[in-house]
């Protein structure tokens, strides 16, 4: 698990109980979710921290990755495999309004809505698709990795809209990888509506909901150890 650099101020302990407070199966799939309801309780920040653990767990998604036929990278050679991949996003995404933050040796790109879908829609905007064409090329060009792609929406309009919204948004953006030839056993999903605000905001402005109401795509090394 990593600590992001949004929620350095929180500590090893709370996060732990946080994430066995928030962690809940889901009883078709069982897949490890982290539970609205538990995020709620926790508060955003803490809820933030918990993005530090894969959807549907490191183990389980390391063996479905290695039954797809796909390698890990033994430990020596993971920084190397992930400056490759930085480089190459931080390149391909230049002036686009796409983030590309390295947190140790995972990567997260944040894209904001506003160039990616129109308003209250998870039709992936036709301009934008050229961008995310180029991180589909990089995605399977770097193939021993896992995806987690996110949602996330402002308060605006409540959860009934939100959460469907955010979860098709994600949905929408990992199936354009998978067509883009991104292996679909690498890729998971969530939408988590509005209740993984960006550390600080407090939606009080036009400029932070706007902040807020974004898609992330977090890629995580495969590796022996996992």
């Amino acid at each position: 698990m990593f600590v992001s650099k949004r929620f350095a101020g929180i500590t090893l302990a709370t996060a732990l109980m946080a994430t066995t407070a928030a962690c809940v199966t889901d009883p078709n799939t069982g897949e490890r979710r982290i539970s609205r309801a538990a995020i709620g309780a926790i508060g955003g920040t803490v809820g933030g921290y918990l993005l530090g653990d894969l959807i549907g767990g490191r183990g389980d998604r390391t063996e479905k990755i290695l039954g797809a036929g796909i390698g890990a990278i033994g430990g020596g050679l993971v920084g190397a495999y992930i400056d490759k991949q930085e480089q190459e996003l931080r390149r391909k995404t230049a002036g686009t309004g796409v983030v590309v933050e390295r947190q140790g040796d995972e990567l997260l790109l944040t894209m904001p809505s506003g160039i990616t879908f129109p308003v209250n829609s998870y039709a992936i905007q036709p301009q934008f698709q050229a961008t995310l064409d180029q991180v589909a090329q990089t995605l399977a060009t770097y193939p021993s990795t896992m995806i987690d792609v996110y949602g996330h929406t402002d308060p605006s309009g409540g959860d009934a809209i939100n959460i469907p919204l955010s979860r098709n948004r994600a949905q929408a953006v990992a199936n354009y990888l998978a067509q883009r030839g991104v292996n679909p056993a690498r890729i998971a999903t969530q939408g988590y509506g509005s209740s993984q605000p960006l550390a600080g905001n407090n939606n009080a402005t036009e400029a932070d909901r706007a902040a807020n109401r974004r898609v992330e795509i977090r890629v995580v090394p495969v590796t022996n150890g996992n």
